[in-house]
């Protein structure tokens, strides 16, 4: 590695540490975590606990009465979980979601190096059967309680009094929620509030394209903002808000003013004193509508970081933090209520008959739990299409060999490996199509012969569908598999049809799904289903540098050709100087790579350093101009965010009344004025999440001072193995890069996946 494209006062040999870093110490060791710096409070996740001056600090906004105000942050296309408007949120604690840069500089010795603050229904399939194994009476429980709950939904005409008592499996549900309490955190004595990121609303694709929604009637809106302005609550929500209550909005949002909660980006604060506003002394923090609005609030924040549920302790510490008097009562009420469900995950292996199995209570969204269910159904319905292996010996040749022979034995197979072994699936596509077989290769981001997974689930790239609503094909290649969440990997698989094979396929070092759950990793995890690792290395001094910090290794590399590059900086400032430089001269010139194919990579959107100075002073650069709509010009390099978890790079080519129009590789799309500002960014510094999926012949990754405690091992995995020929790392983290490396591992993620596959697979097997 050396340390600039060019010759500069600040260029040292390959392999040595820059002297402008001022780092002591052995090369490739972490160092000492850097002092956090003055700055925005973290994103707390909705499951941590808080301390008693943030909560202070929230009981005086809410005794101040401070209504709801306009949503916070910004929708970002790649990460959920965003902290307000500046973290770029991908990574939960647990999944999603992001937290505030710490200063420090970055450490060399090593490498460059990043960091990112962004970081169906369920098809029942247990049936009546003379003795039931524990893992089919289990899932059968769940589907009737779930039942249960959905009849007395629609029967009930009145809440459940408070304290009410509950009967039946109910009540056994609720005392198992009880049994697993483990010192939940004193209640608050106040409303308590903490920043939080905006929810995404996410509603899982549909197995076959179904029509947009109705827009809600005038008449609905003008309702609502009737009832938002009694309770001093911004204009602006009327509209998100008649769109996330439904049919009779404004009746419902008078009668309990905390489903404003329901709004994406209103916050447990301004929904308390919304309340206040319509309810006066009766609204208090004890009110069972406050709780079980709280409860789904919650869920839905875990569910920007990443996870599909929660442990029943940890959302019961949860709520104590944000002010419930009783945390427990609280939340068998809301279960009670059928506003969330509950789940019991046998933990270990199984015991005998007369000993009690250990098991984890589980508390999720119904829409996150049934798209779990369904996947983990539809996988085992593709797995268990055939019995005997098809003869593709004649394909089975090349780099792809191995695969094709799993994939001709089996309805679902797992790939993984690195960017060289895509190469692999591409051969297995090849193969398929030779031997006359309907193949589909799906990617996250478009890509050279692939459709996108969400155009092939809109239904506007790959195959027709049949008359059950499924793809006409008999196989599909499902690339960069972990940035399937749960939703659209339920859709994806239940719109695969018998007889038909699915391969997924991806690297698992790199920066999991935008949207809830971990669906790859969980797959993986559930050793299941045939599984081919490839062998394949990634080539040149990228390649051996990415693949060891894969492994948690921060290592030397030789790169003759000035493949890695490490150029120092003091501070944000500098930062942005040399990016601009690398971007616009030096790359260029040292590498023959024009500028238009040089991608920066940045933690996040916010900060002096981030991915909006950063696009503004390339703007300024490469593409001057007044910003004449909505601060974009003709030629301007944009990310066009058409849904969260979704961006795609686009050049803007005019704006007239009808939008902005922009060209993404071909493909013309307009973009609604009243769009623009949500859905387009500058494009010429993304995000990690913004990137994955996607490659560069040159990448420049930007490391600012504020980001170090961001840094993790799956986001410098990311973002460095975006390069094809030059990686130029702007490094100013100083030893936080190799500590995150060597120690900081992805975020995990509570879902229930695995546990769901596994307890499937053991009754197909015990049922032969």
């Amino acid at each position: 590695m050396s340390t600039d494209p060019e010759t500069t006062p600040e260029a040292t040999p390959p392999g040595a540490q820059p002297e402008a870093s001022g780092t002591p110490g052995a090369e490739n060791q972490p160092g000492p975590e850097p002092a956090a710096a003055p700055g925005p409070d973290p994103e707390p996740d909705p499951t941590e606990a808080r301390t008693g001056s943030d909560s202070g600090a929230a009981g005086a906004e809410a005794e101040a009465g401070a209504g709801p105000g306009a949503p916070s942050g910004e929708p970002d296309g790649a990460e959920p979980g965003a902290a307000g408007a500046e973290a770029d949120g991908a990574e939960a604690d647990g999944g999603p979601g992001a937290e505030p840069p710490v200063s420090g500089r970055g450490g060399v010795g090593e490498s460059p190096a990043g960091t990112d603050a962004e970081a169906g229904s369920a098809k029942g399939t247990a049936e009546a059967a003379p003795e039931l194994s524990e893992a089919q009476a289990e899932l059968a429980a769940q589907r009737v309680e779930r039942e249960r709950i959905a009849r007395r939904k629609a029967e009930r005409e009145h809440p459940v009094d408070a304290g009410g008592k509950l009967s039946g499996r109910a009540a056994d549900l609720l005392a198992a929620v009880r049994a697993v309490e483990s010192g939940a955190k004193a209640p608050a004595p106040t409303f308590d509030e903490a920043p939080a990121a905006p929810r995404r609303a996410a509603a899982p694709a549909p197995p076959q394209p179904r029509p947009q929604a109705p827009v809600r009637a005038v008449g609905d809106v003008a309702a609502v903002r009737a009832v938002l302005a009694r309770g001093g609550a911004p204009e602006a929500l009327a509209g998100p808000a008649a769109e996330a209550l439904g049919e009779g909005a404004a009746e419902r949002l008078a009668e309990d003013p905390w489903r404003l909660l329901a709004v994406p980006g209103v916050r447990p604060a301004q929904a308390d004193g919304f309340a206040r506003a319509l309810l006066g002394p009766a609204a208090g923090p004890a009110d069972e509508r406050r709780g079980a609005a709280l409860v789904g609030w919650l869920l839905a924040q875990a569910a920007e970081r990443g996870h599909t549920a929660l442990e029943a302790p940890v959302l019961e510490k949860a709520l104590a933090q944000y002010g419930a008097p009783a945390p427990a009562e609280t939340l068998e009420a809301a279960i009670g209520e059928g506003a969330v469900l509950v789940f019991h995950e046998p933990l270990g292996e199984p015991v005998a008959e007369d000993e009690e199995q250990p098991v984890r209570v589980l508390v999720g969204l119904e829409e996150h739990a049934l798209a779990e269910e369904s996947l983990a159904d539809g996988l085992a319905r593709l797995a268990a299409t055939f019995t005997a292996p098809a003869d593709w010996s004649a394909a089975a040749a090349g780099p792809g060999a191995e695969l094709v022979r799993a994939v001709a034995a089996a309805g679902l197979v797992t790939h993984t490996g690195g960017e060289a072994a895509r190469a692999e699936p591409l051969a297995l596509a090849a193969a398929a199509r030779g031997l006359g077989l309907r193949t589909v290769l799906a990617a996250h981001a478009p890509a050279p012969g692939a459709v996108t997974v969400a155009e092939l689930l809109a239904g506007a790239q790959g195959p027709g569908r049949d008359a059950d609503g499924r793809f006409e094909l008999d196989l599909l290649v499902v690339l960069d598999a972990p940035q399937l969440d749960v939703e659209a990997a339920a859709a994806l698989v239940e719109s695969v049809p018998d007889g038909a094979r699915l391969v997924l396929s991806g690297d698992p070092g790199v920066l999991g799904s935008a949207g809830p759950g971990r669906v790859f990793a969980d797959v993986l995890a559930a050793r299941a289903f045939p599984h081919v690792n490839s062998r394949t290395p990634d080539p040149g001094p990228i390649g051996e540098l990415v693949s060891g910090i894969g492994i948690g290794e921060l290592n030397q590399v030789d790169a003759p050709g000035k493949e890695v590059v490490i150029v120092p900086v003091r501070d944000a400032g500098e930062a942005v100087h040399r990016t601009v430089q690398l971007v616009a001269d030096s790359v260029p010139r040292a590498f023959g790579v024009p500028a238009e194919d040089v991608q920066v990579v940045t933690p996040g959107h916010g900060g002096p350093a981030g991915a909006r100075a950063l696009n503004a002073a390339l703007k300024e650069r490469l593409n001057p101009g007044p910003g004449r709509f909505a601060g974009f010009d003709p030629g301007d390099r944009v990310v066009h965010v058409p849904a969260p978890g979704r961006a795609v790079p686009a050049r803007v080519v005019s704006a007239d009344a009808e939008g902005l129009h922009l060209d993404a590789a071909g493909t013309r799309i307009v973009v609604p004025q009243d769009r623009v500002e949500a859905r387009v960014r500058h494009g010429w510094a993304v995000t990690a999440h913004q990137a994955v999926g996607s490659r560069w012949p040159a990448v420049v990754v930007v490391l600012p001072g504020d980001a170090a405690q961001a840094l993790s091992r799956d986001w410098v995995y990311t973002a460095f193995g975006r390069a094809v020929r030059h990686l130029s790392v702007v490094h100013g983290v100083d030893q936080a890069l190799a500590h995150a490396v060597a120690q900081v591992p992805p975020k995990p993620r509570t879902t229930r996946l695995t546990g769901l596959l596994k307890a499937l697979t053991a009754a197909q097997q015990e049922q032969v």
